[in-house]
């Protein structure tokens, strides 16, 4: 009886060799169960900081700590087996120094195992992320419309509605590959602009309310599933679990007040 070969992880240079080629199949996960079933279908999981309101129901992801994705990076990791994982670098981790950023960056690869960070901006961000790739550290950039800088951009609002800002996008997201992100999302960007993006730069863009011409798509998972509650327009719900969560613990309390739960064979006797 032969030995099953181990499965391999997808690496970063995998995914960068993606550009141009099968789109990349990309969705969050925080748990074990839902990193298992993810990684059955997604070349990337990524642990986004976006746990800290679908999973503890911050109001933003401006609270989201260091410790809090170093668990959820360790839960997804645990229960997956080839998907290239990548963990969010929080707010207030990385912006004070390249040394901040390398500090921290290397606690959550040291602690959790995975594949890579990301973290959020571009021109601004361009010298931490070449000292972070510099030392070892995989990245992948964030451009566009940036979650944790929405307090001064003025809420989670489309980017490049006005064509004379397309520049300034373009101009980040050639900083982040230049210096040296693997892969770079892409979020809430007018179509025709995350199209400029994914033409101007060298490795793979991964879309989030952008184009579908991006070389690959993430979403939160949560928000496909149906169990958020107010999502993002572009968000298409490939399955509508909420309800049928509701309906099944709704029928469980119902068993338990009238006594028909447990049942004969339920029970250890």
């Amino acid at each position: 009886m032969s030995a099953q070969a181990p499965i391999k992880r997808i690496t970063t240079p995998e995914i960068a060799a993606r550009k141009g080629g099968t789109p990349i199949v990309s969705l969050t996960a925080y748990t074990a169960p839902m990193a298992a079933m993810v990684d059955k279908h997604a070349e990337v999981i990524l642990v986004g900081d976006s746990l800290g309101m679908v999973v503890h129901g911050l109001p933003s992801t401006i609270g989201v700590t260091l410790e809090m994705m170093i668990l959820h990076g360790q839960a997804a990791m645990r229960g997956s087996q080839r998907a290239l994982v990548v963990i969010d670098m929080p707010f207030g981790s990385y912006e004070e120094s390249p040394k901040q950023a390398f500090r921290n960056a290397a606690r959550i690869m040291a602690e959790t195992g995975a594949g890579a960070v990301k973290l959020e901006g571009g021109t601004r961000m361009a010298e931490t992320i070449r000292f972070l790739t510099e030392r070892g550290i995989p990245v992948m950039g964030h451009v566009g419309l940036t979650p944790q800088a929405t307090n001064t951009m003025g809420g989670f609002k489309t980017q490049g509605r006005d064509e004379s800002d397309w520049p300034a996008h373009v101009a980040d997201a050639e900083a982040v590959a230049d210096a040296g992100a693997f892969c770079i999302v892409v979020e809430g960007v007018m179509e025709a602009l995350a199209d400029r993006i994914t033409e101007a730069v060298p490795v793979p863009t991964i879309g989030i309310g952008a184009s579908n011409r991006c070389d690959g798509q993430i979403l939160v998972l949560d928000d496909m599933l149906g169990l958020s509650g107010r999502v993002p327009r572009f968000v298409r719900k490939f399955g509508d679990l909420g309800p049928r969560t509701e309906e099944a613990i709704a029928a469980y309390a119902e068993a338990v007040r009238d006594r028909s739960f447990p049942g004969d064979g339920q029970v250890y006797r």
